[in-house]
């Protein structure tokens, strides 16, 4: 199959900060999944918008298109021009996909005048389905965060953490690790926002390995002034600010509840235990339906039950261990991307 992929290729368009989550899982998976077979063609956004502009970018990628003749034009950011993916979807013979990872809060703001204009959208939020059938679009599937196999993988290191936390410091987890701290349990934490600052890919995966316990807090972001003030506001191209419609108002109010108070099902969820490491995740809804909890990960509540499990497993290494090990072989029976990808693409019509 040719695959026409279309996304970020670094990590919030920023060359400095490493290549992006969804190039090491995305585009790494379908090059390598299935021993090779598919031919895919990159299409960075962000590098092309920066050489060549809007515009530039959203004509390269027409004349791509059909050059090429893919069977499908997989997109992992939006980015693009409406009239571009219409065009794309409509005329072009070559079935378009989105992949969206916020439809939980961003659905009434965005995703449902975005996702008809593709043929299909894949979506991580397990009730966005029915969301999206409500409004008279029939194809969009349900798709699981996972991760890619042939990157996370176990390291024989020794364990020199007693509990990580990888991730930038969003909404409350800040609070959380200064909690913790208060109570004698130290967390050393790393990326962007933290004293140790942006960690590479290969650096975060020796953490997962060399840590006794991998922290995952599932809270959204968090309520910032952007986030208040778009409820009314919205800024055209040309930088000015403009007072939004009633009707998007009612549209944005209904995106910013979920946003404040949704938990989110992370990729670290499988990321960690892909790499053979312990995991204690903040509870999401489901979640016992993707891992046996207390079995293949560990989950919290609330803070006194992630204290109580941190002490618990910091002490009991074998039970800690048998439970890592577990997980990693739930990860690669059910939960990789090359799984996910095969399975999308048979709904979808592209395979057998």
């Amino acid at each position: 199959m040719k695959i026409l992929y279309v996304a970020y290729k670094y990590d919030y368009g920023k060359p400095e900060l490493g290549l992006s989550s969804e190039h090491y899982n995305f585009y790494d998976t379908l090059v390598r999944m299935d021993g090779g077979k598919n031919e895919v063609i990159y299409f960075p956004i962000d590098e092309i918008r920066k050489k060549e502009g809007e515009r530039g970018a959203n004509e390269g990628l027409l004349k791509l298109v059909y050059k090429e003749r893919p069977d499908l034009v997989f997109f992992t950011y939006g980015g693009m021009e409406k009239e571009t993916v219409r065009e794309i979807t409509q005329k072009s013979g070559a079935v378009t996909l989105i992949l969206f990872f916020d439809d939980h809060w961003l659905f009434e703001k965005f995703s449902k005048y975005w996702g008809p204009l593709y043929r299909w959208v894949a979506t991580t939020d397990p009730l966005a389905p029915e969301k999206y059938r409500k409004i008279g679009y029939k194809n969009a599937v349900f798709f699981p965060q996972g991760c890619n196999q042939y990157g996370y993988k176990p390291l024989d290191l020794s364990k020199i953490y007693d509990v990580t936390f990888v991730g930038r410091p969003h909404g409350i987890r800040r609070k959380i690790i200064t909690k913790l701290e208060k109570v004698g349990i130290k967390v050393k934490c790393f990326g962007e926002g933290w004293p140790t600052g942006h960690i590479s890919q290969t650096d975060m995966i020796k953490v997962f390995s060399q840590s006794k316990i991998n922290l995952n807090f599932s809270e959204s972001s968090g309520v910032f002034w952007k986030q208040l003030a778009s409820l009314f506001l919205y800024r055209k191209e040309d930088r000015s600010i403009h007072l939004n419609s009633p009707r998007r108002f009612i549209d944005n109010f209904k995106t910013f509840l979920p946003s404040i108070r949704s938990k989110q099902l992370k990729a670290r969820t499988f990321e960690i235990p892909a790499c053979r490491g312990f995991l204690l995740t903040g509870y999401t809804p489901h979640l016992e339906d993707l891992y046996g909890i207390g079995k293949e990960i560990e989950s919290f509540h609330n803070f006194k039950e992630l204290v109580e499990k941190i002490k618990y497993y910091l002490i009991h290494d074998e039970e800690r261990e048998k439970i890592a090990k577990a997980g990693y072989e739930r990860t690669l029976r059910d939960h990789t991307y090359e799984k996910r990808f095969n399975k999308i693409f048979k709904i979808m019509g592209l395979i057998k």
